[in-house]
């Protein structure tokens, strides 16, 4: 989709303003300009700019920004619901369950962002929040004798911290759990010859890897569950815009573990920041007992480690897998909800409050 620019001028010091049109956001060079300060890779334009075209197409958005004597010093793109007490909701929140946040410059500039967003008057939900975000200070000083803001955990997303040691991932492990290793690959070995590939595809090579990974995804639980891309159009349609954009770049990679020449298990992945940030895996159940998404990801992240990645991140959640196996590090996140004191804030103050005690009711029959 086409994102229109709205100009504006830019003070000798940070103010906010708010823009606000159904799907369209800044121009690319102002956002691009400020991704030097991002820390995860939701806070980028080619990330907004896929939502805004794809999942978010008919969903009202609005780019709050901060500009500074030097260009934009933060941003934060919103969106929600129409009706007059809908809140606002981070890009992506609802639709891929990713982590985000603001892109701010300073302290100073996150500031100015969190009183614009008070000055807007509607109540906030934020998920997956970073606990590190300069956004939860600004907000908690910006919405003082203005409103109330509530946080509590969200879903982490788990990191490993490579290094040389990596290179040979499988010795980072015990004895037994290499035994487990050793094991999953003669078991694959009786199905076929087996192979892995780490792939970064052209423009021109990454529509038919794109659509064989989602193939491969829908031949696992993922899609009796119903979310496989191939289930979901339109969030196929996302992915498929997001990691093409990546590709053009050179930023996406595709991890491949192959049995006869044919697809087992895929990784989907885009270089941000010294890291390979994962968004989808998906492997094929009819060789299930192979272990070919365990052998897959532990191809990977050695390869990570010797082409010079510094972090493995799993994006999702910490779930016990991943935490029993692969690492405890994480990133901590929060769920942030403000309640500006107007009516809008009141009614999502009852609403929240009358879901908790729903909630609490439920478990206590339970």
């Amino acid at each position: 989709m086409d994102l229109t620019h709205h100009g504006y001028a830019l003070p000798a010091t940070p103010r906010a303003q708010a823009v606000e049109a159904g799907g369209a956001l800044l121009c690319a060079a102002d956002w691009q300009a400020l991704e030097r300060f991002s820390t995860l890779p939701t806070q980028e334009y080619a990330f907004a700019d896929a939502l805004a075209g794809t999942m978010l197409r008919d969903t009202r958005i609005a780019t709050f920004t901060v500009a500074g004597p030097e260009g934009l010093a933060a941003l934060l793109p919103l969106c929600r619901d129409e009706g007059d007490t809908a809140r606002w909701r981070m890009v992506g929140a609802d639709e891929v369950f990713e982590p985000g946040d603001a892109l701010c410059a300073d302290p100073q500039a996150a500031l100015a962002l969190a009183r614009q967003l008070v000055a807007d008057g509607r109540p906030l939900t934020f998920d997956r929040l970073p606990t590190t975000s300069l956004l939860i200070p600004a907000l908690r000083t910006a919405m003082r004798g203005r409103g109330l803001v509530t946080l509590r955990p969200a879903v982490a997303h788990p990191t490993i911290a490579l290094d040389a040691s990596w290179h040979d991932p499988q010795a980072r492990f015990k004895p037994r759990r290499q035994s487990d290793f050793r094991r999953a690959r003669r078991r694959a070995d009786q199905f076929g010859t087996v192979s892995f590939e780490w792939l970064t595809p052209s423009p021109a090579e990454f529509d038919p890897l794109f659509d064989e990974a989602v193939q491969v995804e829908a031949s696992g639980w993922k899609q009796q569950a119903c979310t496989a891309l191939a289930s979901d159009p339109v969030k196929c349609a996302f992915f498929r815009r997001y990691f093409a954009t990546a590709s053009a770049s050179g930023r996406f990679h595709l991890a491949v573990m192959r049995i006869d020449g044919r697809a087992m298990a895929v990784q989907m992945a885009v270089d941000f920041r010294q890291g390979l940030w994962l968004f989808k895996i998906g492997f094929d159940e009819a060789f299930a007992k192979a272990s070919p998404g365990t052998l897959l990801m532990l191809f990977a992240i050695g390869e990570a480690a010797r082409r010079g990645f510094r972090a493995f991140e799993m994006l999702g959640e910490a779930e016990d897998w991943i935490s029993r196996f692969w690492t405890s590090d994480q990133h901590d996140c929060v769920h942030l909800r403000s309640y500006p004191f107007n009516r809008r804030g009141m009614a999502a103050l009852l609403a929240d409050g009358h879901a908790w005690l729903r909630h609490r009711l439920a478990k206590l029959r339970a």
